[in-house]
């Protein structure tokens, strides 16, 4: 209770200092949002703000809205366009503060997005919820105000260490391959400590530069440390490369994690049989186990919607047959946290809502919900998607799971005749 305390006695202070943000009457309870829906981001941002308007659909039709003092208010949700700009995310964040007088912003997609409005919602001591920026370096600036539901990038390839220690004891040698860029750094640093702390031996450790056309050197020299198993990737076309370019050099291994690539469709169009076994990490998938059987099983607090609740509730939102991925249930759990925030602090006022956030545990269709005391997801595990059958299961954890894993995958041989990863 000690971290409570801190946290709580720290905002009570900042609202003083800063003074108090501007709040509403409690007739409705205002979300802002500079959104991406145009730009190099826009289909992130095409599913968070449906994501958003799903939960808010339910919040306000299912749950009645937020209890406050007494009473069930209403969400409003205010978004613009941000066009994946940062001077824009600035702008529009100081607009929905001062004119729209929102209760809380909901942070653009992308780390260098979110990052980029922190400094403005923290000069006017407003919450600022983060869905969509990975980087730990975010929650490493001394920003009070900003609270992360997408989990941190030094988490990402954590489940899969933990599915193979567990699976296979006899695994130690590990390979690290990834592309020389700030957040898939970060993934390997999280990914190195975790397989230290497993027992896990590092036999192989490089980065590789963004834009890369030929991995053949790189993975040559992985090919001799013979390692069991690979965890790597950085972006969609890297991911297809490193994989295409293990299947020509003939690089077997019992397993193989692509971040970022692995998980999307595109990335099996792309290969067919040579993605088969496969795996890769994911915020959350359509299919993944989560709900209320599993919270009371864990021991954490459920609150709905249900993921067919919200896969219909999306595609009303969105207005056409489209299927939510991790970046609309990432911000669509947000709406949810903020809620029951508001109703444990029986507040809208940023500092109270903030201190709340700090003290809370959940669970919901996204899967579990607890922070640090600088904001920093910690609740939230990454789930492990492998290519079964040209199909994605999901196989980490095994509360979430949607099948068993294929481990080892085939050999590359073996795919190129045919056979595909099946447990």
């Amino acid at each position: 209770m000690k971290k409570t305390a801190r946290i709580a006695l720290g905002f009570f202070l900042l609202a003083i200092v800063l003074g108090q943000a501007p709040t509403q009457a409690a007739d409705e309870v205002s979300i802002g949002h500079p959104a991406c829906l145009s730009g190099k981001y826009a289909k992130a941002g095409e599913q968070a703000v449906a994501g958003i308007k799903a939960c808010i659909d339910w919040v306000n039709n299912e749950y009645g809205g937020v209890s406050l003092k007494g009473n069930k208010v209403p969400l409003k949700y205010t978004y613009y366009d941000c066009e994946s700009n940062k001077e824009s995310v600035t702008s529009l964040i100081g607009r929905l503060i001062t004119v729209e007088k929102v209760n809380v912003v909901f942070a653009p997609y992308s780390s260098g997005l979110t990052l980029r409005g922190a400094p403005v919602t923290e000069a006017r001591g407003m919450l600022y919820m983060d869905h969509g920026g990975a980087n730990n370096k975010i929650f490493q600036q001394g920003f009070q105000y900003i609270v992360q539901t997408i989990g941190p990038a030094s988490s990402y390839h954590r489940g899969t260490l933990d599915m193979i220690h567990k699976i296979d004891p006899a695994a130690k040698k590990v390979a690290l391959a990834y592309e020389d860029s700030e957040f898939a750094k970060m993934v390997m640093e999280g990914a190195e400590a975790h397989a230290k702390e497993l027992g896990f031996q590092i036999v192989f450790k490089r980065t590789y530069p963004k834009g890369v056309t030929d991995l053949t050197p790189l993975l040559s020299a992985m090919k001799a440390a013979k390692p069991d198993f690979v965890l790597g990737g950085g972006h969609f076309e890297d991911g297809q490369l490193f994989n295409r370019q293990m299947a020509d050099l003939g690089i077997d291994t019992k397993a193989l994690s692509l971040i970022a690539a692995a998980t999307l469709p595109a990335f099996y169009e792309a290969l067919d049989s040579m993605a088969e076994g496969v795996m890769g990490p994911s915020h959350w998938e359509y299919g993944v186990k989560y709900a209320e059987p599993e919270a009371q099983r864990v021991g954490l607090p459920w609150i709905g919607p249900s993921q067919d609740e919200f896969v219909a509730l999306f595609k009303k939102a969105a207005g056409k047959e489209m299927i939510p991925d991790y970046h609309a249930a990432e911000a669509g759990a947000q709406v949810l946290a903020y809620v029951l925030a508001v109703e444990k602090a029986g507040s809208v006022d940023p500092a109270k809502v903030r201190a709340s956030l700090g003290e809370l545990e959940f669970m919901s269709f996204y899967g579990g919900w607890d922070v640090d005391e600088n904001g920093m997801q910690v609740g939230h595990d990454m789930v492990d998607v492998q290519w079964q059958k040209g199909e994605r299961v999901i196989v980490w954890p095994e509360e979430a799971q949607t099948g068993k894993g294929c481990y080892p995958m085939p050999t590359f041989d073996e795919k190129a005749k045919g056979k595909v990863a099946l447990p």
